[in-house]
């Protein structure tokens, strides 16, 4: 059987203690995307001033919210979104009894990846000790498709800069959230000067390098817009590519 879980991530529940609790509200106010509508969609958490700290994707499972996230930092994700909650009777914690699984060919129960459709499909189901770890095929897909995610390649930039729009990361509709001036304001300007790159590892710019992969002869650089040629960049990223005035 093919491999298809991601054992590079993990489940962050949250659920309402009480009826009168909000969970969707709750993310709504902190997070980049639109939570309220119809999921899975793609979004960050970020920093006061705009820049990226956690990315996921968001689920919902009844009247619970679930986060698709990076396992290395997911305790770090909780911990952050518990100091908003306040005095809200709203539980965070990793669901160890769940699992992330993607694969490139339609699986019955599976989403659409928010981000793009040619990355393929994802879907949660229990988590078991003997499935298969697919991260290696699919990091390679991911970034054969100019796709960066994490905290090590999309490090500590702007949300913008990520090509957060390109991908469905942002809404620029709906009410505040945590970062939503600078965000805001960096889109309506057009002044997104630099953006996230995957590139050949022999024409990666060492200074402007967030991460490499030796194993893929790929990298991640952080250019300049006007530094990018488009000819070699993936067509979703096309649009981005006018230089800021």
């Amino acid at each position: 059987m093919t491999a298809t879980r991601l054992r590079d991530r993990a489940i962050i529940r949250l659920s309402a203690q009480d009826e009168a609790e909000d969970v969707r509200g709750f993310l709504q106010g902190l997070v980049t995307n639109d939570v309220n509508g119809k999921l899975p969609v793609y979004a960050a958490l970020l920093s006061a001033q705009g820049k990226a700290m956690f990315d996921f994707i968001v689920w919902s499972d009844a009247d619970d919210i679930l986060l698709d996230c990076e396992a290395a930092v997911a305790d770090d994700l909780a911990k952050r979104l518990s100091l908003y909650r306040l005095r809200r009777k709203i539980d965070i914690a990793r669901d160890q009894g769940l699992a992330v699984h993607w694969s490139k060919e339609p699986r019955e129960g599976a989403a659409d990846d928010p981000r793009l459709p040619e990355l393929g499909h994802r879907w949660l189901a229990p988590a078991h000790d003997g499935d298969a770890p697919a991260d290696a095929a699919w990091r390679a897909h991911r970034l054969s498709l100019g796709v960066p995610e994490g905290q090590a390649e999309l490090g500590d930039i702007l949300w913008l800069e990520t090509n957060a729009v390109e991908l469905n990361g942002v809404s620029f509709n709906k009410g505040c959230y945590i970062g939503q001036e600078n965000t805001a304001r960096m889109n309506w300007r057009q002044k997104v000067n630099r953006r996230l790159v995957v590139v050949p590892l022999d024409q990666s710019d060492e200074k402007r390098r967030k991460i490499a992969y030796a194993e893929l002869a790929l990298a991640i650089d952080h250019l300049r817009v006007s530094d990018i040629d488009p000819s070699s960049a993936p067509e979703w990223m096309q649009s981005g590519l006018t230089p800021a005035g």
